[in-house]
C-alpha cells in the first residue's frame, strides 16, 4: 500500500499508537491526508493493517474531546485546576500519608510520560502505588521473563519470526491481534518452514499452520511440560548450554515429569489425539531454529506465568535463546507496555528494570533523582489498588489514559471505588468515558499525533512518536501536566 501524498506537505515519521507491533507510519500535518506505512521502519517496512491505514479518521480534534480543565464539573483555568491536583495530594499525604496517593497509568503514554510520573510518585511524594493497565495484559509475562532471566527482556526480534524453520504460536491469534505481523510470517513460508497454532479455537491464524493443536482451554503447561519431558527421554537437550548458563534444571524436569510423564498421559489431560502431540515434539525436537510466540491466550490466566516459563525453559533446555531464528518470544498487547516498564511503571519496580530489592537499588534511583529516598517497597498492583480505593486506602487517584471503569474486572465494584474516592484526578482526550463521567478533576492530554516522545515494541525497539498537529484549545501533553503539578508541590 502506498498512499503518500507527493503533491502536499512533507510527511511526518512516527509510529502506530494502536498495538505493540510498532509499526512505522507517515502521516500529514492536516491530520486528514490518509497515512501510509514507513517502508524504512523495521517493523513493519512499509505495511500497515486496517487500524494503521485508518488513522487519519481518529485525528479529528473537536467531536468527543476534553479540550479544557474541569474541577468538580465547572470548567476551570489551568493554574486553578493544577493548584487543586497539588492541594488533594499534599492534604492527602499530610493526613494519611503518601501511601493514600495512587498512580494508574496506561500502556497509550509514551514513556517519557511514564517516566515522569514515576520519579514524581516514587521519588518525591514517595508513594509506591503506580501501576499501569499493561498489568492486565502483561503482568504474567513479566513474571516468566523475571523468573526465568533474572529482568523482564524479549530476547527476541521480529527476523527470528522470518528466520524460523519451525513457528509455533501458543494462545496468539497474530492475524487479528498483530496483522502485520502475520503478514511476516506469512510472507516468509517456504519450503520445510512448518507452523503449529496451539489453540483451542480454530482462528484465522490456523490457516497459516501446518499442525493446529486444539488443547483443552488452561493445558498449556502440561503440553510444555511434556515436551521437556519428551526432550530429556528422546535426545534432544543441549546438556553443554544447560551446564554453562541454566540452574535448577533437574528441579524444572523433575516438576514437568510429575505433571505430563508421558505423551499419553499429556493427551489424555490436553484432549489431544497422541499422535498429533508425537509430531508436535518430534519437529521441536528437529529443528534448531524454533521461534515460540505467545500472546494474551497464555498471559491471561490464573497459570499465565507458569505457561510462560513452561514454554522458556522448553527453549533454555535445547539452547534455543537468542540465536537467530530460535528463542521465546512474548507478543505485547498495548503499543508502549515495554517502554512504560523500562522506566519502572508497575508497581513492582524500579526505573530501569530494577527491583526494589535489588541491592543498592533504591539509593541508586535516589541519587540519579536528586531525592532523598525513594518509596520503602512495592506498591499495589492494579486490581489491588483499586480494592485499596474502594475501601478507602487510596483517597487521591490519578488515572492518565485508560478507562478502568470499564477494563478492570468486575467493572462494577471499580465504578463504586471510584464513586467513593474523595479525590479522582483523570487526564485523557477523550470527553466522556465511564471513567472521566466519575472524575473530580479532568485534565485535557495530548492524543496521537500531538505528542513527542519515543515508545518500546515488542521487540524492545525503541521508535519516535512525532507530532504533526496543534495542541487544541487548551490541551497539554501529559510530561507537562504532572511537572506543573510537581512544581506546585
Amino acid at each position: 500500500m502506498d498512499l503518500l501524498n507527493t503533491t502536499g506537505p512533507d510527511p511526518v515519521h512516527t509510529t502506530c499508537p494502536y498495538c505493540g507491533v510498532g509499526c512505522g507510519v507517515m502521516a500529514y500535518s492536516d491530520g486528514g491526508t490518509p497515512v501510509a506505512g514507513d517502508k524504512d521502519h523495521p517493523a513493519n517496512k512499509g505495511r500497515l493493517c486496517v487500524k494503521g491505514a485508518s488513522l487519519h479518521e481518529t485525528t479529528g480534534q473537536e467531536d468527543g474531546r476534553l479540550l479544557f480543565p474541569i474541577v468538580r464539573g465547572r470548567r476551570s483555568e489551568w493554574e486553578q485546576a493544577l493548584d487543586e491536583v497539588a492541594y488533594a495530594i499534599q492534604d492527602s499525604v499530610k493526613t494519611h500519608g503518601p501511601q493514600s496517593v495512587a498512580f494508574y497509568l496506561s500502556g497509550q503514554l509514551l514513556t517519557e510520560d511514564y517516566y515522569v510520573a514515576n520519579k514524581l510518585a516514587k521519588g518525591f511524594i514517595r508513594t509506591p502505588h503506580v501501576d499501569t493497565n499493561s498489568r492486565l495484559c502483561m503482568s504474567s509475562a513479566v513474571a516468566a521473563h523475571k523468573r526465568a532471566f533474572g529482568a523482564d527482556v524479549v530476547p527476541g526480534c521480529y527476523e527470528d519470526l522470518e528466520l524460523a524453520d519451525l513457528l509455533v504460536l501458543a494462545g496468539s491469534n497474530a492475524a487479528w491481534a498483530h496483522p502485520v505481523l502475520y503478514q511476516r510470517m506469512k510472507a516468509s513460508a517456504r519450503d520445510g518452514r512448518r507452523v503449529v497454532v496451539i489453540d483451542p479455537r480454530r482462528t484465522a491464524t490456523s490457516e497459516l499452520a501446518d499442525l493446529h493443536l486444539a488443547l483443552r482451554p488452561g493445558t498449556d503447561t502440561v503440553l510444555f511440560n511434556g515436551l521437556l519431558s519428551w526432550l530429556a527421554d528422546h535426545g534432544g537437550l543441549d546438556q553443554a548450554y544447560i551446564d554453562a548458563h541454566c540452574q535448577g534444571f533437574d528441579n524444572a524436569l523433575a516438576s514437568a515429569r510429575a505433571a505430563a510423564p508421558s505423551v499419553e498421559s499429556v493427551a489424555e489431560q490436553c484432549d489431544l489425539a497422541p499422535e498429533d502431540v508425537e509430531t508436535f515434539y518430534a519437529w521441536f525436537a528437529q529443528t534448531p531454529r524454533t521461534v515460540t510466540g505467545f500472546s494474551q491466550g497464555i498471559n491471561q490466566s490464573i497459570a499465565g506465568t507458569d505457561k510462560g516459563n513452561a514454554i522458556i525453559n522448553s527453549h533454555l533446555a535445547t539452547g534455543r535463546v537468542g540465536k537467530p531464528g530460535a528463542g521465546p518470544f512474548s507478543l505485547t498487547g498495548q503499543p508502549n507496555a515495554m517502554g512504560g516498564r523500562e522506566v519502572g511503571g508497575l508497581a513492582n519496580t524500579l526505573a530501569a528494570h530494577m527491583d526494589y530489592d535489588s541491592p543498592g537499588a533504591r539509593s541508586r534511583v535516589a541519587d540519579f533523582w536528586g531525592t532523598g529516598a525513594v518509596a520503602d517497597g512495592p506498591g499495589y498492583k492494579a486490581v489491588d489498588m483499586f480494592e485499596a480505593v474502594h475501601r478507602g486506602d487510596i483517597r487521591v487517584i490519578w488515572i492518565m489514559g485508560t478507562n478502568p471503569a470499564v477494563s478492570l474486572p468486575d467493572s462494577a465494584r471499580v465504578r463504586e471505588a471510584l464513586a467513593r474516592c474523595p479525590t479522582v484526578i483523570v487526564s485523557d482526550c477523550v470527553a466522556h468515558t465511564d471513567t472521566t463521567d466519575l472524575a473530580d478533576i479532568l485534565l485535557p492530554a495530548a492524543g496521537w499525533g500531538e505528542k513527542d516522545g519515543t515508545v518500546t515494541n515488542s521487540e524492545r525497539r525503541i521508535s519516535r512518536q512525532r507530532c504533526f498537529l496543534p495542541l487544541p484549545a487548551e490541551v497539554k501533553p501529559d510530561w507537562w501536566i504532572m511537572s506543573s503539578v510537581a512544581g506546585k508541590l
